[in-house]
C-alpha cells in the first residue's frame, strides 16, 4: 500500500492518546504458563510468549497446534485454564473482549452483507456512540489507508476478495487498537492476490507502528512478513525467532522440516559424516552436484549416490539422489545454464554431493 497523508493523521492521533492515557510497555503480550485444556486434551501446553510493543509477530503451525487458540485468549474469546495473559502490562486474563485495546481480522472478513461499506467500517464507531461527522470523517480516513477511497457506498457483494479484506482491516483499524490479530486473513485468496496482500500488510503495520500479531500454517507468509516466529506444535512453541534464525538455524526436526524442506541426516550417514549418530539437517539447496570422483572443496563433507527423479521448476530443478548405503537426500539447484531437456538427462546420472560442514545442523531431537 502506498497511502498517502491521512495514515499521518491516524498515527498522530495514536501517538497523543497513548501518550496522555497509557505508560509505555516493551511488551505488547505476554503469555506465562498459559494452558487451555479441553477435557483431557491440551490444546496449549504452558505457553510462555513476549511479543514486543510494535512488532510483526506471526504465530505458524499445522491445523491443531494451537496457534488461533492462543490468538483468541489473547482477544478474551476464550480463557486460559491456567496462567496468565498480559497486555501492555496489564493482567486481561479474565477481561471481556471489550475491555481489551485489541481488535481482530478472520479469514472470513466477517463484513456484514446488508450493510455498505462505510457502514460496515464505522460499525464499532457506532457500538461506541461516535457521533454521525466523526464517524464519517473516519471512515474516509481508512478508505485512504487501505487505497479504497470512493467505495463507502458498495456493498461487500460488489467486491473481490482483496477488496473486502481491506475493509475488513479498515473496520478494525478504525478503532486504533493496540495490538491487531490477524486469523489466517490472506488463506481465501489466490496465490498472486495473498503474495500482493502479505507485501501491503507488512507495509501497513510499517506505517501504523502498531502490534500485528499474524496467524497462518503458510511458512512463506510467515517468512515474508514477520519480525519475528513462533512455531507452534501440538500446542507448545518449539522455536522463536526471526525469519533467518528459524530457518537457517532450526533447532529441533520439527521446525526443520515443517519450515521449508530438510534432509535428516541420521544414524550411520551421520557416524560416517560427523563422527556421531545425531540428527542433523541439511536444506537442499545447500547441496552441490558434481562428477563422482572430483574433489571436493577444501572442508566440505561428500557422498556418492545415483539420480532417481528430476523435478524441472523453472527457476530451479529439485533432484533426488540414492545414496551408496541406501540412504536419499533431495538437492535443489538454481537453473543459470541448463535447459528443462539438460536436467532431465541427469536422471540416472551417478554423482557426488558435497556441502559444508556448517550446513549440516545438529538438533535436539
Amino acid at each position: 500500500m502506498t497511502s498517502r497523508l491521512n495514515n499521518g493523521r491516524f498515527k498522530r492521533h495514536r501517538v497523543q492518546r497513548q501518550a496522555m492515557s497509557t505508560p509505555t510497555y516493551e511488551y505488547a503480550v505476554v503469555f506465562e504458563q498459559v494452558t487451555r485444556a479441553f477435557g483431557e486434551v491440551k490444546a496449549v501446553d504452558a505457553v510462555d510468549l513476549k511479543i514486543r510493543d510494535g512488532e510483526f509477530f506471526t504465530m505458524l503451525g499445522p491445523s491443531g497446534s494451537g496457534k488461533t487458540t492462543c490468538l483468541r485468549m489473547i482477544a478474551g474469546f476464550d480463557r486460559p485454564t491456567a496462567g496468565v495473559v498480559y497486555l501492555h502490562g496489564a493482567n486481561v486474563t479474565h477481561l471481556p473482549p471489550y475491555e481489551r485495546d485489541v481488535n481482530t481480522v478472520f479469514q472470513d472478513y466477517a463484513l456484514f452483507p446488508h450493510m455498505t461499506v462505510g457502514d460496515n467500517i464505522a460499525y464499532g464507531l457506532k457500538i461506541r456512540k461516535v457521533n454521525k461527522a466523526e464517524r464519517q470523517r473516519r471512515v474516509e480516513e481508512m478508505l485512504e489507508l487501505v487505497q479504497l477511497p470512493g467505495y463507502a457506498a458498495r456493498k461487500p457483494s460488489q467486491l473481490s476478495g482483496g477488496q473486502r479484506q481491506r475493509v475488513a482491516l479498515a473496520r478494525a483499524l478504525i478503532n486504533q487498537p493496540r495490538v491487531l490479530l490477524l486469523d489466517e486473513p490472506l488463506g481465501a485468496l489466490d496465490l498472486k492476490l495473498r503474495q500482493q496482500m502479505q507485501v501491503e500488510l507488512k507495509s501497513l503495520q510499517q506505517r501504523l507502528g502498531i502490534t500485528f500479531i499474524f496467524v497462518t500454517h503458510d511458512q512463506e507468509e510467515a517468512l515474508s512478513m514477520s519480525d519475528r516466529i513462533a512455531v507452534f506444535n501440538q500446542g507448545r512453541v518449539e522455536q522463536i525467532g526471526s525469519p533467518a534464525e528459524i530457518y537457517e538455524q532450526p533447532q529441533t526436526a520439527f521446525v526443520a522440516t515443517f519450515v521449508g524442506t530438510s534432509n535428516m541426516i541420521t544414524g550411520a550417514l551421520a557416524q560416517q559424516l560427523i563422527g556421531a549418530d545425531r540428527v542433523c539437517a541439511l536444506r537442499p539447496e545447500k547441496i552441490h552436484l558434481s562428477e563422482v570422483g572430483a574433489p571436493p572443496p577444501p572442508g566440505a563433507l561428500a557422498v556418492d549416490g545415483v539420480v532417481f527423479d528430476v523435478d524441472y521448476l523453472g527457476l530451479f530443478t529439485r533432484y533426488r539422489v540414492r545414496l551408496d548405503d541406501g540412504a536419499e537426500m533431495m538437492v535443489v539447484q538454481q537453473n543459470l545454464l541448463k535447459s528443462a531437456t539438460d536436467v532431465a538427462a541427469r536422471d540416472g546420472e551417478r554423482v557426488r554431493l558435497h556441502w559444508q560442514r556448517e550446513h549440516m545442523l545438529e538438533l535436539r531431537g
